[in-house]
């Protein structure tokens, strides 16, 4: 899920930078901070949106740099259990596929990416036997996050599934609603 998060924090701002206006220095050593920045309890930090209240700047002794007081709004992408993304796909390898959901990445191991026996080809396609059903790179799926772990915060990993009615491959949903025949009234 996609949030607005206020957060308060000291920003050092170095001597090279007094030079700039306030606002300016403190944003860029804020984005320089949190951009990309990924943490258990914020998720993964997209952008600083703005800047709010910047407090009068300390200097402390040894280092030269000034510490401001400032609040700031970034946008935030938190995964959470069970819920429902829209994502491309930006790899296919022998054990499932990569996903890109939000700015982030999500894997659906070979055995969520369809309800079907699912085999890999040399060409990055899966390919499920009856169904005739194929995934491959760029394709625009529908999947549910159903694993999210910060145990590794450089690399957290998120599992998705596509095996669900509902779910998967965006074309796949089109062709299933339209072999659900439909009863039209007569007047």
């Amino acid at each position: 899920m996609f949030y607005k998060t206020r957060v308060k924090d000291f920003i050092r701002v170095p001597p090279s930078m007094f030079g700039s206006s306030k606002k300016e220095a403190v944003l860029k050593n804020i984005r320089e901070s949190y951009e990309n920045f990924i943490s258990k309890e914020l998720g993964f930090v997209i952008n600083v949106l703005n800047v709010g209240e910047i407090k009068e700047g300390t200097i402390v002794a040894g280092d030269g740099a000034g510490f401001y007081g400032a609040e700031f709004d970034l946008l935030t992408f938190k995964p959470e259990m069970n819920e429902v993304v829209y994502g491309k796909i930006r790899d296919i390898v022998d054990f499932g596929a990569f996903m890109e959901i939000g700015g982030v990445e999500g894997m659906v191991h070979i055995s969520q990416s369809m309800d079907d026996f699912v085999s890999f080809s040399k060409e990055k396609v899966l390919q499920g036997r009856k169904s005739g059903k194929s995934l491959k790179v760029g394709d625009k799926c529908k999947g549910r996050i159903i694993a999210v772990s910060f145990k590794d915060i450089g690399s957290p990993k998120i599992g998705l599934t596509m095996r669900q009615e509902g779910l998967g491959k965006l074309e796949w949903l089109g062709t299933e609603e339209e072999k659900t025949p439909v009863k039209e009234e007569k007047k």
